[in-house]
């Protein structure tokens, strides 16, 4: 297991306002890493002070290998970062875009050619190049946006919440992208999301709230600890289901005409439904979700 970032024992104020209060996590080489928290949490916060972006008062920050205060120059050339809004030219074409950037990087005329070259065709716009940035649509504009991060070959790109406002099949199309990059380029990506079922695609999650990280752990781990299956049943007369949910003692919820039997594992549903047994006309079990988990360790929706 090698690890590419290392946090330790990070704090971060505005004033008297701790944003940050002391967290350590750390993502792995090669790895999909999720960094996920309710506005105000601090997750903005970290992750500018992780790219250089901001100072900190207390704490210890290594990206692969280079020490975050000492080394930022060099780090800079280890990272790519996409941003919610974007930062290019809307009247330059893909290519000049792409270019520019490139040139902050002191590549040479003939790297900077292969450099272009390769950030277009990973992300799949080779075609777009020659057209204006501002006549993309919204899912061409991000895979610009991240050609543009991938511009000097960086080993981690820091994406944040790359498919927001995006149509559900343009963010599937992003998603094949990123997914490529990590599983067959190499790059690590931390990323941040309001769409939990991205998260869930993750290697690592770590979320963060309060300033401090208050879960850690696979998408699995987090959803086998934070969230339950549940059992939801459709009653032929409700009346009557109810009175033996209460005759075992079984807690329920009702939606709309429908009742909910939370469950410590799916296996828990077969006596249930035994005993409701011809008194329900349809039934389902369903897992519970990245979003439970959410909403389990912190107590508020993503969106809040």
């Amino acid at each position: 297991m090698e690890k590419i970032i290392e946090v330790k024992n990070l704090h971060k104020s505005y004033g008297e306002v701790q944003a940050v209060k002391g967290i350590d996590f750390y993502v792995e080489t090669g790895k999909l890493f999720a960094f996920l928290g309710p506005n105000g949490a601090g997750k903005s916060t970290t992750i500018n002070v992780i790219c250089t972006l901001l100072n900190y008062e207390q704490g210890e920050v290594t990206l692969d290998g280079l020490k975050l205060g000492v080394d930022d120059a060099k780090i800079r050339q280890q990272i790519g970062i996409v941003f919610q809004d974007s930062v290019l030219d809307n009247l330059l074409t893909v290519e000049e875009n792409l270019r520019i950037r490139g040139s902050f990087y002191g590549l040479d005329s003939k790297s900077l050619e292969q450099a272009i070259e390769e950030a277009l065709k990973v992300t799949d716009i080779y075609e777009l190049k020659n057209r204006r940035y501002g006549q993309l649509s919204g899912g061409q504009r991000r895979r610009t946006d991240i050609a543009r991060a991938l511009i000097h070959r960086p080993k981690i790109l820091f994406l944040d919440e790359p498919t927001t406002g995006l149509d559900p099949q343009t963010r599937k199309s992003v998603w094949n992208m990123i997914e490529h990059l990590y599983k067959n380029q190499g790059v690590t990506v931390f990323l941040t999301t309001h769409y939990m079922e991205e998260a869930a695609k993750a290697d690592y999650v770590v979320v963060i709230d309060n300033g401090q990280i208050v879960a850690k752990g696979t998408p699995i781990e987090l959803k086998d600890k934070y969230s339950t299956d549940s059992l939801q049943v459709k009653p032929i007369n409700k009346h009557e289901v109810i009175n033996l949910l209460k005759k075992e003692k079984l807690d329920y919820s009702e939606i709309s005409d429908l009742l909910v039997i939370p469950l410590n594992s799916t296996i828990e549903a077969l006596p249930i439904l035994k005993l409701l047994d011809g008194a329900i006309s349809a039934f389902q079990v369903l897992n519970g979700t990245m979003d439970d988990a959410f909403i389990g360790i912190t107590g508020k929706e993503m969106r809040e």
